[in-house]
């Protein structure tokens, strides 16, 4: 499971990057709100790299954001595989990745909490969150769904007034036979 969970995660996170990244583009178009900064100051921080103050280093900001989404993707994967799929394990997954995001600001020292942020500026970080977070549960979902109903799936098969969510499992499988 932890090798399929692996590159299906990358490949998983790397689409739900790119989906979010073209989602902030077209947003950017259309809000005329700048690039952000912020995912290369931290791995900046994170790493040693020099900082150069009002530059864009390019490089750097994608490396880390499509970085993160990458092994973040990872973690949805692994969800996917244990059997947690589908729309909540989805919602589930933005508050993780909202979550990874402020820790890896704040304590940088790059960002500042989200209570203090502008209401508008949270929303958006939000809605771009999701998205990732939505693209990435839904590939990840997909490709396990591949390998059948996950353990947390065959299990509540055998509990009464409990659903799959994976739909009907046959009955031997779900007693391992």
């Amino acid at each position: 499971m932890i090798k399929r969970a692996l590159w299906q995660g990358l490949v998983s996170g790397t689409a739900g990057g790119l989906v979010m990244t073209l989602g902030e583009k077209l947003e950017q178009a259309l809000t005329g709100r700048p690039d952000s900064h912020v995912p290369a100051r931290v791995l900046q921080r994170l790493t040693g790299l020099p900082e150069h103050p009002g530059k864009q280093p390019l490089a750097v900001n994608r490396a880390m954001h499509f970085g993160q989404a990458a092994v973040l993707g990872v973690l949805r994967s692994v969800m996917a595989q244990a059997g947690l799929r589908g729309p909540v394990a989805s919602a589930k997954f933005t508050v993780v990745r909202l979550t990874n995001d402020q820790i890896l600001e704040n304590a940088t020292g790059v960002g500042a909490p989200p209570s203090s942020w502008p209401r508008g500026e949270l929303v958006i970080d939000v809605l771009h969150k999701a998205v990732y977070a939505f693209v990435t549960g839904a590939v990840a979902d997909a490709l396990a769904a591949r390998g059948g109903p996950g353990p947390g799936q065959r299990h509540a098969t055998l509990r009464p007034g409990r659903r799959s969510g994976a739909g009907p499992v046959p009955r031997e499988d779900a007693y391992g036979r």
